[in-house]
């Protein structure tokens, strides 16, 4: 992982036709103090903001490539989205659906086998607009598991159901299958879902737990086996995808989606479904003066027993997000009383904040967006699309610092800036 001046100066480079151009914005100091804004020129106006993530993991440097390449496809769905006047929750669904296409990727097709050799994934979505979400856990059988997420979502904002029931918002397991088929979204046999990549890890992870089963039972070689676990297990494959988008008006929205662990156990729901772990997305309010949305990566139970994406989404709302941000993840994340026991914990966040800018003229109604990337451990693959003319996009493989101790260090990268008008 680079630095963040460094990193913050290659992604203003890149945004430099809405940082050059860029009008005082009360945001704007309180995010990256090496850039000054301009108070003489007024922005030009970009169609949006999208950033993703592949997972934090290992990334092969044979296949940089290809996580590189999906990153950029999935923002480019997104775009096209907001382009066709789509809103925030739908442009950062088809993000997803492009992540989970990719076989490169542990989510959809080509996701983590558990012990039991099947393939089980988890999603969820949150619309800031609304504040409403929708999530599956232990999912077989279905291609996209965000879209039973988001029409979960959809479906919850249409009301009660008949005698006045509650409509769902978090399915699982079989009961999640049968409801997105009954709602019209074609199952995928699990077979098809497997990948050469993903049936052969299985057999080899499969293979070393055999042989660590063979091993003393003893505390010592118990403790060799459980961290030998997480190295092989869980740095083996990527960990779960994710994105945020703000779109034209200034709505807000996250989704996350995993096929879970290596060889967890059948019906091990992670934190890409759980609430408040997996994503977050709020627009502003009076009660808070900035639209946030997240995207988690990691270890489900660290990330679940810390509920770190609203937790970083409240840290959002101060007035210096980077500081804040250092802080609520040491303090609630590395430090968390609730992970005390751990030896390490991992994980990685992408955020983005968004207000609106006080300038001369308000009816042009210019939005402010910020977008940052936080790890603790392993690397985590990024891509970054601000639409515009459709050319600033950026994609990058986030890494800690040589030296550093993966699970008890943090880095920050980011600080990227540009003002949203409509087109």
């Amino acid at each position: 992982m680079i630095g963040l001046s460094s990193y913050a100066g290659v992604m203003e480079s890149l945004m430099n036709s809405a940082e050059e151009q860029q009008a005082s914005c009360p945001l704007a100091n309180s995010w990256s103090k090496t850039q000054e804004s301009s108070k003489n020129q007024k922005p030009k106006g970009v169609g949006g903001f999208v950033l993703v993530h592949a997972g934090a993991g290992y990334h092969s440097e044979s296949k940089a490539k290809e996580y590189k390449h999906v990153c950029k496809r999935a923002c480019q769905r997104a775009v096209d989205q907001l382009k066709s006047g789509a809103l925030a929750v739908e442009a950062v669904a088809a993000a997803l659906v492009e992540l989970e296409d990719s076989p490169f990727t542990n989510a959809g097709m080509g996701s983590n086998l558990n012990l039991s050799g099947e393939i089980e994934c988890d999603a969820s979505i949150m619309d800031g607009k609304s504040l409403h979400y929708g999530a599956v856990g232990a999912i077989s059988g279905i291609k996209n598991p965000v879209l039973v997420a988001n029409r979960l979502l959809s479906e919850a904002q249409k009301g009660k159901l008949s005698a006045g029931r509650i409509p769902p918002c978090f399915l699982v397991g079989r009961g999640a299958h049968d409801w997105a088929v009954s709602h019209g979204i074609p199952p995928c046999p699990s077979e098809k879902m497997a990948t050469k990549f993903s049936l052969s890890a299985y057999k080899r992870n499969k293979r070393k737990m055999e042989l660590a089963e063979k091993m003393d039972t003893g505390h010592n070689q118990t403790k060799k086996r459980r961290q030998s676990s997480e190295n092989e297990y869980g740095s083996g494959c990527l960990d779960t995808v994710g994105a945020v988008v703000v779109d034209l008006e200034g709505n807000v929205a996250a989704a996350v989606s995993s096929g879970g662990l290596a060889m967890k156990h059948p019906g091990r729901v992670g934190q890409a479904a759980h609430y408040g772990c997996g994503c977050w997305a709020e627009n502003a309010c009076n009660m808070n003066p900035y639209s946030t949305a997240v995207s988690t990566s990691g270890c489900g139970e660290h990330l679940i027993r810390t509920m770190l994406a609203r937790e970083c989404s409240a840290a959002m709302q101060s007035e210096d997000a980077h500081q804040a941000l250092l802080e609520a993840m040491q303090n609630k994340f590395i430090s968390s009383p609730f992970l005390a026991s751990e030896d390490r914990v991992l994980g990685g966040v992408i955020v983005l904040r968004c207000c609106r800018c006080v300038e001369a003229q308000p009816s042009q109604n210019i939005q402010g967006i910020l977008g940052k990337t936080l790890i603790v451990s392993r690397p985590i693959v990024l891509g970054l699309h601000a639409t515009a003319d459709g050319r600033q996009r950026f994609t990058h493989i986030s890494r800690l610092p040589p030296g550093t101790v993966p699970g008890q260090s943090l880095a920050i990268e980011g600080g990227v800036k540009c003002f949203l008008r409509p087109m």
